[in-house]
């Protein structure tokens, strides 16, 4: 049998054409390279691992907090900004943080209401072709270059998600929610649609379409709340708060 040349680097193993003649240190070392090793998968490795931990590092003391989702399109004036504004608000009366996107529209105006009620506002933005940036109600604010990455920290550290209108941005956050909690990856947490003309319809075709097709259960329909009324946007929270042991919750408000 021919003997296939062979070389271990760390865990990974390269025989034959895979080998190569230089070491980790030599390259590291060699001040003639070039840049192209930061665009290298192992390298996005770490700037990953970063991110996770100075996502964890912000929020690990964060405490009770519930995400807001909604679009950046949402105008300022409009009704539905001024529900956000008013949910921001009971959250923190109810002893939450409030965690956004951290953009403009629907979310900024969860952060504005946390802000005016002395909460903690938290923004969790990621980089995009357009720059948007952190809403000027933003507390405490975070840019991930993942998408993933942040999705972790919603999910994490939220104790339940209430959905503005929203485009496909907010579709795709509300889906994954509802996957995590169907599939029991996470501990089950409410998801409040906040505006029930605009929500009924997906509510219907879930119904009526995924359910009745068979490609849902129709214990799914239980997995989301629909609501117009802040306050039972609130009291969904706290029944699940009760349920999971957690009704001992006091107003989350920054320290002076």
């Amino acid at each position: 049998m021919r003997k296939v040349a062979e070389k271990r680097r760390g865990p990974v193993l390269l025989r034959g054409d895979q080998v190569d003649t230089g070491t980790t240190d030599q390259r590291l070392l060699d001040s003639a390279q070039d840049s192209d090793w930061l665009h290298t998968d192992p390298w996005r490795v770490m700037r990953i691992q970063s991110e996770f931990v100075e996502g964890f590092g912000a929020l690990a003391e964060l405490g009770p907090a519930v995400s807001v989702f909604g679009s950046a399109r949402t105008a300022v004036g409009s009704a539905e900004y001024a529900a956000g504004v008013s949910i921001g608000r009971a959250l923190v009366d109810a002893g939450y943080a409030v965690i956004t996107g951290g953009g403009p529209g629907a979310m900024e105006s969860a952060n504005r209401g946390a802000h005016e009620a002395g909460g903690i506002s938290v923004g969790l933005g990621i980089e995009l072709p357009f720059e948007q940036g952190l809403n000027q109600y933003v507390d405490l604010g975070l840019n991930f270059r993942y998408f993933f990455v942040r999705k972790t920290m919603f999910v994490k550290y939220s104790q339940g998600f209430i959905v503005l209108p929203g485009g496909f941005g907010t579709l795709d956050e509300l889906f994954e929610a509802l996957t995590l909690v169907q599939t029991h990856k996470v501990t089950r947490f409410p998801v409040i649609l906040f505006g029930v003309d605009y929500w009924s319809g997906l509510v219907d075709w879930i119904r009526n379409t995924l359910v009745a097709d068979g490609k849902a259960s129709a214990n799914d329909l239980e997995l989301f709340r629909l609501t117009d009324s802040v306050e039972e946007a609130m009291d969904i929270l706290a029944e699940a708060a009760r349920r999971n042991g957690k009704h001992h919750l006091q107003p989350a408000h920054n320290p002076e």
